[in-house]
């Protein structure tokens, strides 16, 4: 991966603030939802997030800076060419500078993890040798965890957390969306029927990456629903208005009226007055034990869109009549 002050596009002396700004206006020009004629953006935007992972991490950005992670925050092998300089005549060396016998070989192990080190030929043990942790620390280790019996577990990636907003009827119903992860990775979501909002699906392996070698963590995706143009939530029910003609007030008629399931049929009764609620019973929104909340239904009359002559003379002649 290239250098990630490059693709941050920020300087190496750039504070927290400097960086989070940069990885904001970059995530909004790279996501692939907002580039899906480059078959790239995914890369793109992966790279990105992998560098914005490294230098947000206090830790993860001063190992960079002193050389002991690449950018993809994997160890760096020293070099220690430097080390064993007078070595002995006629020994092979493993790695520049050391006698025959590799660093690795160098160490025994007991019930603990460690237990110093011994030398191959011509020394004997020596107490007082640098331990497992130190050697660790050489080669970028430092952050793996002790497993029981000796040796090291690599540490798991770094769960994310996430929002998906799906529309009312799509909760209500069931539905499949389609969710770029903060890795770039895009996946295809189950919202099943009936599912309340704040509720948490767990993608597992679908987290960040391990720069140890150890397995990725999870994604937390969070259910949000979106506002809606026809209907309002109160809690599990759903609130909505329906124009009544004038003539279908007075009278009674049988009105037309949406739900999240389609449309149904309103017995609204004669004179019926404007802003009267009428409640239709498990049109609402799905309960978390089951079941649905009602959909409150508010009528407003409405008046002939064109003048009406013989509705206005009979309203002045009723108007006139009251006066008297």
């Amino acid at each position: 991966m290239r250098d990630p002050y490059d693709i941050l596009g920020v300087a190496k002396t750039a504070d927290e603030a400097e960086i989070k700004r940069a990885f904001r206006r970059q995530a909004k020009q790279l996501h692939p939802d907002a580039n899906t004629s480059d078959p790239k953006a995914q890369d793109k935007f992966a790279e990105l997030n992998s560098a914005y992972e490294l230098l947000s991490d206090k830790d993860k950005r001063g190992q960079f800076d002193r050389g002991e992670i690449d950018a993809e925050g994997k160890p760096r092998m020293h070099d220690f060419a430097g080390f064993g300089a007078g070595g002995r005549g006629g020994r092979s060396r493993g790695f520049s500078g050391f006698d025959g016998d590799t660093i690795f070989e160098s160490f025994t192990f007991g019930p603990e993890g460690q237990t110093g080190y011994t030398r191959r030929g011509g020394g004997g043990g020596r107490a007082g040798g640098p331990n497992f942790d130190d050697i660790g620390d050489i080669f970028g280790f430092g952050r793996q965890q002790r497993a029981a019996g000796g040796g090291f577990t690599p540490k798991r990636g770094d769960d994310v957390e996430m929002t998906v907003t799906v529309d009312l009827e799509e909760a209500a119903q069931g539905a499949s969306k389609r969710v770029t992860l903060p890795n770039g990775k895009t996946v295809e979501l189950k919202i099943a029927a009936g599912t309340a909002e704040g509720h948490k699906m767990r993608l597992k392996g679908q987290g960040e990456q391990s720069f140890e070698g150890g397995s990725p963590g999870d994604a937390f995706v969070t259910i949000a629903y979106a506002p809606h143009p026809r209907f309002r939530r109160d809690g599990e029910d759903l609130r909505t208005e329906v124009m009544v003609p004038l003539e279908d007030a007075v009278l009674g008629a049988k009105v037309r009226v949406p739900t999240l399931s389609g449309a149904v049929e309103l017995n609204v009764p004669a004179w019926t007055s404007g802003g009267r609620t009428f409640r239709l019973r498990g049109k609402g929104m799905p309960k978390t034990g089951g079941g649905a909340g009602d959909l409150l239904v508010t009528t407003n009359v409405a008046l002939p869109e064109t003048p009406d002559a013989e509705l206005e003379a009979l309203l002045r002649k009723r108007r006139d009549k009251g006066a008297a």
